[in-house]
């Protein structure tokens, strides 16, 4: 059994720790307290920094969930060629970011390339969100970042308090117009899980799911799956961390044990992870490391990791049934049933052939369960065979193999 040891390193040397066993592995655990590195948001943020410098309007907002977290929203109310149009003749829509980044993916290339500059400038009301402990949402009511129970939970907080307190907020500013939805990655587990719950189904106009994340037994990144095997996240809560900081000494110790398997490829953790992206530039993928990865919560990380180890999508799983029945009333985390999504919501779905975390297989058991119930005119699939987890959101050509099919299903709905 390989040995797993951290070390917090202190002015160049590594501070006092103590030594526990975790599943077989010797764990030395800091006995001070050193808090990772946060990357910290852009100090003009994303509006000045990056909309604005393109000559679009941007309006900032914060949105109180019910359980306290005060989160970031964005919004492009037109596009540069439009701006004489009123906005109260647009729709709104929502872009919903996937895990470990937030909202500025949406903006990373140029107007021409960006989701959310395309869809301004054709014609729709463009609203940003940005989840609990991203860069721009670490705020709460009576928590700090540095409080355990801020990071206490996982995307199924995300389905319950983060995603409706942004789309009602979105619905109520637009004076009630129903608001299309574009999620990617965990950005679409969210709204399948209100959905399959009934819930948002009153304010949703239609949603796009780019690189659907639900079932993940399948999964082809050797590093995720190997890394769920090994109960990395359950480690890392253990060892006392409640906030996952993927740039962390913490974090980057645990990685370099998972990358002694030979099958992983550390040298390229892109691919490694999310599959090998056919159509990226450098220019976006440095924007994009400038700003992300981002935390989450340790908690929702073991939620994905339960994900990848068991067949179907349940709620978070406490472990033992004492916990679940508190929580739940029942010994088992309750599943998420998606065959019982309303048929009559409008769908498009987008994945591709090289992605390793929403892959062909996984991806093709979540279209069997909603095509068997869907009415037909409301869902369309759309397979990129050469397409990875980052093209759906950086790829250069992207405008007009999604973004184009995409707004031309938004007005048909």
């Amino acid at each position: 059994m390989p040995t797993l040891e951290l070390w917090v390193m202190s002015n160049g040397g590594p501070i006092a720790s103590s030594t526990r066993k975790v599943a077989g592995k010797k764990i030395v655990r800091p006995s001070v307290n050193v808090p990772a590195p946060v990357a910290k948001p852009h100090p003009l943020g994303m509006c000045k920094s990056r909309v604005a410098a393109y000559g679009y309007p941007c309006e900032e907002y914060q949105v109180t969930t019910e359980d306290g977290y005060i989160l970031s929203l964005k919004r492009i109310p037109h596009g540069v060629s439009n701006a004489d149009n009123s906005t109260e003749d647009r729709t709104p829509v929502l872009l919903f970011h996937g895990l470990l980044v937030d909202g500025f993916c949406w903006v990373l290339s140029t107007p021409k390339q960006s989701l959310a500059f395309i869809l301004a400038d054709s014609g729709y009301d463009v609203w940003i969100a940005n989840c609990r402990g991203t860069k721009s949402s670490r705020k709460h009511t009576s928590l700090t970042p540095e409080d355990p129970d801020f990071w206490d939970w996982t995307w199924d907080q995300l389905a319950d308090y983060d995603l409706p307190a942004v789309l009602q907020f979105v619905y109520n500013q637009t004076g009630g117009k129903k608001v299309h939805y574009v999620g990617h990655s965990l950005g679409t587990l969210i709204i399948l899980a209100a959905f399959s719950e009934h819930k948002l189904i009153d304010i949703v106009r239609s949603a796009v799911l780019l690189c659907p994340i639900a079932y993940l037994h399948r999964m082809k990144s050797r590093l995720i799956w190997l890394a769920a095997r090994i109960f990395l996240a359950e480690t890392i809560h253990m060892l006392g961390y409640h906030e996952f900081n993927p740039v962390g000494p913490v974090a980057q110790e645990l990685l370099g044990e998972v990358c002694t398997d030979p099958e992983v490829d550390c040298y390229d953790i892109f691919s490694a992870v999310a599959g090998p992206d056919c159509c990226l530039n450098t220019s976006t993928t440095c924007i994009f490391l400038q700003h992300g990865p981002q935390s989450s919560s340790v908690k929702n990380m073991i939620h994905m990791s339960q994900l990848v180890r068991k067949a179907g999508i349940r709620k978070y799983d406490y472990g033992n049934k004492k916990e679940n029945m508190k929580h739940y009333n029942q010994p088992e985390p309750p599943l998420y049933n998606l065959s019982s999504i309303p048929p009559h919501v409008p769908l498009f779905l987008t994945h591709g052939g090289q992605d390793f975390l929403g892959d062909v297989p996984d991806t093709r058991h979540l279209l069997r369960t909603l095509v068997r119930q869907h009415d037909s005119d409301d869902i369309e699939v759309l397979y990129m065979p050469d397409y990875a987890h980052g093209d759906f959101v950086m790829g250069y050509n992207a405008p007009q193999l999604i973004y184009k099919p995409m707004v031309e299903f938004f007005k048909r709905h």
